[in-house]
C-alpha cells in the first residue's frame, strides 16, 4: 500500500525513545506536512497502531486522476471514489461500518498545482478530508491528514 517513500536523511535528529512525534498535533486535523517526514509519520502510525494511508499524487494532473490515485493507494474501489462525495462516504460511513478503528494517519504527497487541479479543486479535496476528520472526532478516533504540494 505504501509506494516509493523518500530516502531517510540520517543527519536529521530523530525523536527520543518514548517521545511522541505528534505530541503537538491535534488528534483530528488536516495540515501541511511541514517539517514531518513521511517515513517518520509511517513509523509513528505503526507505534500508535493506527492505519497509515499514503498517496503519491505527483503524476496526477486533474481531479479525476487525483481521485483515481487516492482510490488506488487507499485500496478503495474506483467506482466509489469517482467524485468528492463518494470519497467522503468511503472515508467516513463505509469505513465506520467495517468495524472499530484505533486511528488514521494519512499522507497526501505532492498534491498537484495545475490548471486542471487548481486552488479551488485542492481546497475541495482537503475539505473532504476535513469533513472526515470531523466525523471521526465525533467518534473519538484520531484522524490526522498531512499534505504537501508538488
Amino acid at each position: 500500500m505504501l509506494s516509493a517513500l523518500p530516502q531517510r536523511d540520517e543527519h536529521i535528529s530523530e525523536p527520543e525513545a518514548g517521545e511522541e512525534l505528534l505530541r503537538t498535533v491535534p488528534g483530528n486535523v488536516v495540515q501541511s506536512i511541514r517539517a514531518f517526514r513521511v517515513v517518520d509519520l509511517q513509523s509513528e502510525a505503526v507505534r500508535l497502531a493506527h492505519h497509515f494511508l499514503y498517496a503519491n499524487l505527483s503524476q496526477a494532473l486533474t481531479r479525476q486522476q487525483v481521485l483515481a490515485a487516492i482510490a488506488e493507494s487507499f485500496h478503495i474501489p474506483k467506482s466509489l471514489a469517482k467524485n468528492f462525495d463518494g470519497l467522503r462516504d468511503c472515508l467516513t460511513d463505509q469505513i465506520h461500518r467495517a468495524g472499530q478503528h484505533p486511528g488514521f494517519l494519512i499522507v497526501l504527497d505532492q498534491l498537484p498545482q495545475t490548471q486542471k487541479f487548481d486552488r479551488e479543486a485542492r481546497e475541495n479535496l482537503l475539505d473532504v478530508f476535513r469533513d472526515a476528520a470531523d466525523y471521526w472526532a465525533e467518534k473519538r478516533v484520531p484522524f490526522r491528514v498531512f499534505f504537501s504540494f508538488d
